[in-house]
């Protein structure tokens, strides 16, 4: 397996493109997806993958786009991860 890529981008672009990428292109093809599965999208290509596993998703992706500029989240949240009691609003 070869290096992870450097980021290209500031976490707030990551962040900006990925968004955009999974509201203009992704989130109408998730209907039944399991919310609490992964999804890495590269924010360059907008080619993404899904898996239970966040690193499968990513390693996916990489075999994919080896340069993949990968922004994570869940299919049913904005986050990845979520820290502390707060749950949060589920968007699907």
């Amino acid at each position: 397996m070869s290096a992870t890529p450097q980021p290209r981008y500031t976490s707030d672009e990551i962040k900006k493109r990925g968004e955009a990428i999974f509201e203009k292109k992704i989130r109408h093809k998730l209907e039944g997806r399991n919310p609490r599965h992964f999804l890495a999208i590269d924010i360059e290509s907008g080619a993404f993958e899904i898996d239970e596993s966040e690193l499968a998703a990513c390693e996916r992706l990489r075999e994919r786009v080896p340069d993949a500029q990968i922004w994570l989240r869940r299919v049913g949240s904005p986050f990845a991860r979520r820290f502390g009691g707060h749950t949060g609003k589920q968007l699907s």
